[in-house]
């Protein structure tokens, strides 16, 4: 019989392991924990939709945000890093499905997705 902190330690590191693989394959599933995410709130569709109009006839993102977003204008509607969890449902999910991009070519929700807040066009910079 192997002494215990030898059998022990194979088992355990096995196991850790194991887990770590499978953590790895359900974080890439979720489509990781974390999304660097930026938006232009609107409380009315109608400016949301004005604001969707700039961005499609290539004016940057970050100029549309700071024109009409009524939340975090000044950076360009730039929210960083935010991790799974706070952020409200719809908004989340959106975030989370879609692709990374960038403000020369933004992917973004179109059409804007409806929360509590008002209506948000929102693109992903970041995943991890």
């Amino acid at each position: 019989m192997p002494p215990k902190g030898k059998g022990g330690k194979g088992a355990k590191g096995a196991a850790a392991s194991g887990s770590g693989d499978s953590d790895k394959k359900e974080k890439a599933q979720k489509g990781g924990t974390a999304v660097k995410v930026r938006h232009i709130l609107c409380e009315k569709h109608g400016k949301c939709m004005e604001a969707m109009e700039k961005i499609k006839s290539g004016m940057r993102f970050s100029e549309v945000a700071a024109q009409y977003s009524e939340d975090k204008a000044r950076q360009g509607g730039d929210l960083g890093w935010m991790t799974r969890g706070s952020m409200v449902g719809p908004f989340q999910d959106a975030a989370f499905a879609l692709p990374i991009s960038t403000m020369d070519k933004p992917v973004y929700t179109d059409p804007p997705v409806k929360t509590k807040f008002g209506y948000h066009i929102i693109m992903v910079e970041g995943k991890k």
